[in-house]
């Protein structure tokens, strides 16, 4: 899968990779109304704290927050609606599957507009990290910052 320009990345999911191991990442569309893709275009939107679920054979985005579109007049949006993630039956029965069996969790990375413009969100299967993982990921971190800083100053 193509990693998409980060001059169209909308918004990141930046604690995702912190708090879960990713298994696997999906690209999925997702179902806009036309005020929540102009308030995306204008940058605006956040999936920090979002997650996917099934409801009936298909997959939500719930606690995704796509503020109102200032512009708009009466018929403007929900900023905190359900928003169905657009996939094939044969992805969804795998994230199903997952889910249900083998205790993971979807997780949204991030929102971008893709070189046609149609909004597109990567979301991850991901089981989440204990205490110990984030404390050993921390310390891989500034082993690494550390590491580096050296390099610069001996050469």
């Amino acid at each position: 899968m193509k990693k998409p320009d980060s001059s169209n990345i909308v918004a990141q999911n930046r604690k995702a990779s912190f708090n879960y191991f990713f298994e696997d990442t999906i690209e999925a569309g997702i179902e806009l109304f036309g005020s929540e893709v102009k308030s995306l275009r204008a940058g605006k939107g956040s999936i920090a704290d979002s997650y996917a679920i099934d409801d009936n054979g298909e997959i939500f985005l719930h606690n995704s927050y796509i503020p109102e579109y200032k512009q708009s007049s009466y018929n403007n949006h929900n900023p905190r609606r359900l928003r169905k993630l657009l996939l094939k039956k044969k992805e969804i029965n795998k994230i199903i599957g997952k889910i249900n069996k083998d205790g993971f969790t979807v997780v949204p990375t991030r929102i971008y507009f893709n070189s046609k413009g149609i909004a597109k969100i990567n979301i991850a299967i991901a089981k989440g990290k204990k205490q110990h993982d984030k404390r050993q990921t921390k310390k891989q971190r500034d082993w690494n910052r550390e590491k580096s800083r050296v390099f610069r100053k001996s050469s």
